[in-house]
C-alpha cells in the first residue's frame, strides 16, 4: 500500500502528497481528493499544522464543491521535522499542479486554460474551510480580493506559455510550466498585534511595534504606515520593534503575518495618536476640532482660521505645565477577516535527454499581494523565496542511513541553491491588486514565493520530456529512469 511504502521510504520523504483529480473533457474539475502523509521525526512539533496546510493553502484556489481529504502524521527515527518557509504549502502546491499538469496533458488541453477555468473568483464561498480549522472547527468565508486568473494571464503571455520552444541541440528538448498559489496573511481568530506610536517633543515620531523584523523589511513598513499618515518624511521616524521591555504584545513574526497585523496595529496607533493631536491643536488653538487638519509635512492647519502649529510647537506646548500631557498613540489589531494573496510561478526549462541535466532558462513570478507598501522589499522577498524554492526542487534534500543518521549534515553535501543556479531570465512582477482588510490595501508576500517552483518547473520538465517527476529534489537520475534510459 501507500502508506507502507511512505513508512518503508519515510527517510527519504518526510512528507508525501498524493492527489486525484476527475474532471470533465473540457478541462472542468469534478472532484479533488488529497491524501497527505507526514513524517514529523521523533518529536511532534508542528506535526498537524505543517501537513495541514498542504491542503489549506492549495485546495482553496480551486472552484470544485466535491473535496476530500486525509492527513495522518507518523513518527520515525528520523531528525526533527518543523516549521520551513511555506509551512507545507509547497508540498501541496506541487501535487496538484503536477495532476492538473497530468490531466491537461491527457486531455490534449493548455494548462492555463485549465487553470483558469478552475480557478477561484472574488466572491466565492469556501466551504472546504469547516474541515480545516487550527484545532476546531474552520469557519467558511468567501474568496476576497483575488488576482489569481490575472497572474495567470499575466505570466502566460510573458513567457509565451503555448508556443513550443525547440531547441538548436537535439539532445535538448525544452518544456514550460505553470503552478497556481496562494497562502495566508496571519492567522485570523488567533493571531494579535499591538503598536505605540508617540510623537516626540522635536516633532518627529516614535514607533514601538511588538512585531520583530527578521529581514522582511517590517520596520520600514511600519515606518512608511506612519509616515503616510502623519504627513513625516521617513528620516523623521524611528523604529523600536521586538522589544518585550518596551514595546506592546506581537504575536509574533510567523505565518506572513508581519504586514497585516503588525502593520495594522502601526496604522491603528497612528491614527489614534492623529485623533489626540487634531484635539490638542484644537485646545491649543482655540478652536473646534474638526476645523485642524494635518495639510503639510510636520504642520497642523485650521483650515477656518489659518492658524497652525508645527509639529514641535504642539508637542513642546503639550508638554509643558498647562499641556495635556505626551502625544501618544495605541492600536490594537485582531480580526476575523482574511487578506489571501495569490500568484502564478511559469518555467520553461531545458532537459538533456542524454544525460538527465536540468537547466532552469527562465522563471517569471507573478504575484497579488495587494497594493504593497514597500514595493522594492516585497520584489526582493520573491526573488529570494523563488530561487530558494528552486533549490529545493532541484538540488535539496536529506540523506539517511538505515538508523536515521544523516549522511549530508553540511553545506558542503547538501545542495543548496548557488548564484550559477539562478535562471538565465528571471522576473518577479507584482500586480496591483486593493484588499478590504490589509492596510492600504496590502497583503502578505513572504511565504507565498516559495509555493510555485516545484510545481511549475515539474509540469515544465514532463511538457519537456514526457514524464512527471512526483517526488522532490527532481534529479538527473530519476529523470532518466522514468524515461526509461536506465
Amino acid at each position: 500500500s501507500r502508506e507502507e511504502e511512505f513508512i518503508a521510504n519515510s527517510t527519504r520523504h518526510p512528507m508525501r502528497v498524493n492527489v486525484k483529480i476527475g474532471g470533465k473533457k473540457d478541462g472542468s474539475i469534478t472532484a479533488i481528493y488529497m491524501n497527505i502523509m507526514a513524517n514529523t521525526g521523533c518529536w511532534g512539533n508542528h506535526c498537524l499544522t505543517v501537513p495541514m496546510n498542504a491542503a489549506s493553502k492549495n485546495l482553496t484556489m480551486f472552484k470544485v464543491a466535491n473535496m476530500y481529504y486525509d492527513l495522518n502524521t507518523y513518527y520515525t527515527n528520523i531528525c526533527p521535522a518543523g516549521a520551513y518557509q511555506g509551512y507545507g504549502a509547497p508540498k501541496g502546491a506541487f501535487a496538484i499542479a503536477m495532476a492538473i499538469g497530468e490531466l491537461a496533458q491527457k486531455l490534449g488541453l493548455s494548462l492555463t486554460d485549465v487553470l483558469i477555468k478552475n480557478a477561484v473568483d472574488t466572491g466565492y464561498m469556501l466551504d472546504i474551510l469547516k474541515g480545516l480549522g487550527e484545532g476546531r472547527e474552520g469557519t467558511i468565508v468567501p474568496v476576497g480580493s483575488c488576482g489569481l486568473k490575472d497572474a495567470i494571464l499575466k505570466g502566460a503571455e510573458m513567457i509565451n506559455f503555448d508556443k513550443k520552444e525547440v531547441s538548436e541541440d537535439p539532445e535538448w528538448k525544452i518544456g514550460k510550466g505553470v503552478a497556481m498559489i496562494q497562502q495566508g496573511s496571519g492567522l485570523p481568530g488567533l493571531d494579535q498585534a499591538n503598536a505605540q506610536v508617540k510623537l516626540l517633543t522635536d516633532g518627529t515620531a516614535l514607533v514601538l511595534s511588538g512585531g520583530a523584523d527578521l529581514g522582511t523589511g517590517l520596520d520600514t513598513i511600519c515606518a512608511k504606515i506612519v509616515a503616510e499618515e502623519l504627513l513625516l518624511p521617513l528620516d523623521k521616524i524611528a523604529v523600536v520593534s521586538g522589544d518585550t521591555d518596551s514595546c506592546l504584545f506581537d504575536t509574533g513574526a510567523y505565518a506572513s503575518s508581519g504586514t497585516y497585523f503588525s502593520g495594522n496595529a502601526a496604522l491603528k496607533a497612528t491614527q489614534n495618536l492623529k485623533k489626540t493631536m487634531l484635539e490638542e491643536a484644537a485646545f491649543q488653538l482655540e478652536e473646534k476640532v474638526e476645523d485642524m487638519s494635518i495639510v503639510a509635512p510636520g504642520k497642523i492647519v485650521s483650515t477656518k482660521s489659518g492658524k497652525e502649529l508645527t509639529y514641535w510647537d504642539l508637542a513642546h506646548t503639550a508638554s509643558q505645565g498647562n499641556g495635556h500631557g505626551a502625544l501618544v498613540g495605541t492600536g490594537c489589531f485582531v480580526t476575523g477577516d482574511s487578506a489571501v494573496p495569490y500568484g502564478a510561478h511559469f518555467a520553461q526549462v531545458a532537459v538533456n535527454t542524454r544525460t538527465g541535466e536540468i537547466k532552469v532558462e527562465k522563471f517569471y513570478a507573478i504575484q497579488d499581494a495587494g497594493t504593497p507598501i514597500n514595493p522594492e522589499i516585497a520584489l526582493c522577498q520573491m526573488y529570494g523565496a523563488c530561487l530558494k524554492s528552486i533549490g529545493h526542487t532541484l538540488y535539496e534534500g536529506m540523506i539517511y542511513d538505515k538508523e536515521g543518521h544523516v549522511l549530508n549534515a553540511n553545506l558542503t553535501d547538501y545542495g543548496t541553491p548557488m548564484i550559477g543556479e539562478m535562471p538565465e531570465d528571471f522576473k518577479a512582477v507584482l500586480l496591483p491588486v486593493v484588499d478590504d482588510y490589509g492596510p492600504y490595501g496590502a497583503k502578505s508576500i513572504s511565504e507565498i514565493a516559495t509555493n510555485g517552483a516545484a510545481g511549475a518547473i515539474g509540469c515544465a520538465i514532463a511538457d519537456a520530456v514526457g514524464v512527471f517527476i512526483k517526488t522532490w529534489p527532481i534529479t538527473s537520475e530519476k529523470i532518466l529512469k522514468a524515461m526509461k534510459k536506465f
